[in-house]
């Protein structure tokens, strides 16, 4: 029996090239994005952050930067897992449009 798959949106592995600007606190960073989807994304960090500590995003896509607030749900030695919470209509417009032109068709 494999895992089931708790997310409410599924993710994607976007480019290597994209990176999320971050803030929590006073900890700031510019991490790799793992995995990316309409919930949240994975990103790669060795900074320790508390489980629901809030954070400040900003993501470079190759269809412009995308901006938001989140939540930290869980963390790995190799990163830390956040929660989308807040984002203006025209940020959501550009992940929608990234996050399609990266799924492959029939997913």
């Amino acid at each position: 029996m494999g895992v089931v798959e708790q997310r409410e949106f599924p993710r994607i592995k976007p480019p290597k090239s994209v990176l999320v600007a971050w803030q929590s606190g006073v900890q700031r960073d510019v991490s790799y994005v793992e995995s990316l989807g309409l919930g949240g994304l994975f990103l790669r960090t060795k900074k320790k952050v508390a489980i629901r500590s809030l954070v400040k995003l900003l993501l470079d896509l190759p269809v412009g930067q995308v901006r938001g607030r989140g939540m930290v749900r869980w963390y790995r030695e190799n990163g830390i897992a956040v929660q989308f919470i807040g984002m203006d209509p025209e940020d959501r417009s550009r992940l929608v449009r990234q996050i399609r032109e990266l799924t492959p068709a029939g997913a």
